[in-house]
């Protein structure tokens, strides 16, 4: 039988009290959060939207993300420029670089969490009509 979706994310932080409410208030990300309105709310879980995902072992010496994290997290992101403006409202550095965007694939910018691990926010292209 196959793997039907990721089930969870675990990761060792620091403070994970406080890493975690960083993800709720400024990414909407984690337990209590849901990504369509109309879902019902639980405190251990984040519901999403179905989609898209990659799964990609990168090689060791990649220079995509920082060379002493072992991951970088992806978010699939609808409205990328309204989520960069409340990221700059809260001080938070994002980078962008043109070479990244790709009409076909989407748009890409990268923040980093309180604990420097590497978040890549992505906004598909829209789908074809």
């Amino acid at each position: 039988m196959p793997v039907l979706g990721m089930g969870g994310l675990f990761f060792r932080a620091r403070d994970p009290e406080a890493l975690g409410q960083w993800y709720r208030t400024h990414l909407h990300v984690g337990g209590g959060c849901v990504a369509d309105p109309a879902a019902q709310a639980n405190e251990w879980v984040w519901q999403t939207l179905g989609g898209p995902m990659v799964f990609a072992p990168f090689k060791q010496d990649s220079d995509y993300f920082a060379a002493d994290k072992a991951f970088m997290l992806n978010f699939r992101v609808s409205d990328l420029d309204s989520l960069l403006d409340s990221l700059r409202a809260a001080g938070i550095a994002i980078i962008t670089k043109a070479d990244w965007d790709d009409p076909a694939v989407g748009r890409f910018a990268r923040i980093h969490d309180p604990e420097g691990n590497a978040i890549e926010l992505w906004e598909p292209p829209a789908p074809s009509a």
